[in-house]
């Protein structure tokens, strides 16, 4: 899962995922950019994802980077411009087919700079990517 930071969507669509799918599958998260490497998600990220039973408190943001493509079979992007961020550090076209926007055709808003009411619609989003994404796997 990879947003611009790994403070706001990213975290909670790892977190949703993880409380969806087998143990046996490896989720995590990154960002793009390296303003936010080792904080935890953002407080409002952290309360809608608890509204919903499900903790991300522990995560810590991290960058995401080349090695990823060889420790993770899909590649989840919320945005068009994380999209091509992460397909920059392709070195292959396997690499690059692994990558892909969670909503298909669509991107999912930054809530950053809005308020609760935008977390919520960014878990709701997420929330029915992470459905569809679960049914992909079985």
């Amino acid at each position: 899962m990879v947003c611009l930071g790994n403070i706001c969507r990213s975290p909670l669509a790892q977190g949703i995922l993880e409380s969806k799918a087998s143990k046996n599958i490896a989720v995590d998260s990154a960002g793009t950019a390296a303003y936010h490497i080792g904080n935890a998600p953002d407080s409002r990220s952290i309360a809608v994802a608890k509204e919903n039973n499900i903790d991300i408190s522990n995560l810590k943001a991290r960058k995401f980077t080349a090695v990823d493509f060889e420790n993770f079979n899909r590649i989840y992007v919320m945005d068009w411009s994380n999209y091509k961020n992460v397909k920059a550090l392709a070195s292959s076209a396997e690499h690059e087919n692994k990558v892909q926007l969670i909503l298909g055709d669509s991107e999912v808003p930054d809530p950053y700079y809005g308020g609760t009411e935008d977390f919520k619609h960014c878990f709701t989003l997420l929330e029915d990517a992470c459905n569809r994404i679960v049914k992909e796997l079985n």
